[in-house]
């Protein structure tokens, strides 16, 4: 029950990455109570790429990009390789212990307050205000509980959120790719086959049966990781395989991290009371690419959109929005992601023509203009007409090899 003295906060955010993190700082902007309850000491795997419109919509920083991709290169299970310069542009890198601690300190600039804690679970107190319960860090005993009372709280915990399990319906069923990297030591550029500027990306059945490999660039370091869903399959053992192939198992391992990736977006992301999930918890990572980044933080943005409305109005209906409208604007992307998903990681054949494909002039424009701005590209309907015919000669074995 709370005291006369205690505050009631607008809102606890649970979990400091890109999403929570920009959800607590639009919030706190607003002139909102907040608190961002985040666990210490956790990176998530991640190859750490940004597209422009994340950089411009998020006002992120040059000094946090510690290199610019200006081209990705397709592996295919025949070792064909594809270039895809980036015409004209890059693609940002980021190393997420710092880009993470980044914004949550921007964050606190903009009023938020910052706990460190372990979330364990949403209580009710008397007048049916939440009341959220923690676990401070080092404590294994009921004197390490501490709670907060909210009027609105914002899961952002990752993919198997606690927030979500404990207060969305189906949370628990979401399918997950378990991604593992290894940040290591970059060697020079032109040492064997590493490129600082290029981003690689692997599609072959023995990296990963269902998903992909990639060897990204972070300026002194490089992730090489792998993604897969397959049950029993060795992550740790694909990348160790990938460093031998290509000549990195020399460098020096700075760190490894895992972590579960989720494949679909929660069919809701709010109670209809007061909580409403975002970025992994919600599920919004890419199909096909499990970009999750922007996703992440655009959630997280239309999370306190949703929240901030709740509380102007009292009406709890507001927080449907959140999903809304994320999906109005990513839905279609996101379904035909999973639709590529779907088709061309299902064999190394099917993975041989992806990568073919990939060499087509149209298919690199429109690929790297969905990419940088977020957005399909319909501008231009006789080159996806051309696509879509290239694709159905590649399904049905019409193409050469």
């Amino acid at each position: 029950m709370a005291s006369a003295s205690e505050q009631t906060y607008d809102v606890v955010v649970v979990g400091g990455g890109p999403s929570g993190a920009t959800a607590a700082r639009d919030l706190a902007s607003a002139g909102r109570s907040v608190i961002l309850l985040d666990r210490a000491g956790r990176i998530k795997p991640c190859g750490g790429a940004i597209p422009p419109r994340l950089i411009r919509d998020f006002e992120i920083p040059d000094h946090l990009l510690v290199a610019r991709a200006t081209s990705a290169r397709m592996i295919s299970p025949k070792s064909r390789r594809v270039d895809m310069p980036v015409e004209g542009g890059f693609v940002g890198m980021v190393d997420r212990d710092v880009f993470d601690e980044w914004l949550r300190a921007r964050a606190a600039q903009a009023g938020a307050e910052r706990r460190t804690g372990v979330f364990e679970r949403i209580d009710r107190d008397p007048d049916g205000v939440a009341r959220v319960v923690y676990r401070r860090p080092g404590g294994k005993d009921d004197a390490a509980i501490d709670s907060i009372r909210a009027r609105m709280v914002i899961g952002a915990d990752g993919a198997r959120s606690q927030v979500a399990r404990q207060t969305l319906k189906g949370a628990d069923r979401v399918p997950c790719v378990f991604a593992y990297h290894e940040i290591i030591r970059a060697p020079a550029d032109g040492d064997g086959d590493f490129d600082g500027g290029r981003c690689d990306v692997f599609y072959q059945g023995h990296l990963s049966p269902d998903f992909y490999a990639w060897i990204f660039p972070h300026g002194e370091t490089a992730s090489i990781g792998v993604g897969s869903a397959r049950k029993g399959f060795s992550l740790r053992g694909a990348v160790k395989s990938l460093r031998a192939a290509t000549a990195l198992n020399g460098c020096e391992t700075v760190r490894t991290e895992g972590a579960p990736i989720p494949l679909r977006p929660l069919a809701r992301w709010d109670n209809g009371r007061d909580v409403v999930v975002a970025g992994d918890a919600a599920g919004v990572v890419a199909p096909a690419s499990g970009e999750g980044i922007y996703y992440a933080m655009v959630g997280g943005r239309l999370a306190a959109q949703a929240v901030d409305e709740c509380l102007r109005t009292g009406q709890a209906r507001a927080l449907a929005s959140a999903r809304k409208a994320f999906m109005k604007a990513n839905g279609q992307t996101f379904w035909v992601l999973g639709i590529m998903q779907h088709f061309w990681y299902r064999s190394d054949k099917r993975r041989e023509g992806f990568v073919k494909m990939c060499a087509d002039p149209d298919v690199q424009r429109l690929t790297w203009q969905a990419y940088m701005n977020k957005e399909l590209v319909r501008a231009d309907p006789a080159a996806h007409a051309r696509i879509f015919i290239k694709d159905m000669g590649h399904l049905l074995g019409l193409s050469p090899s």
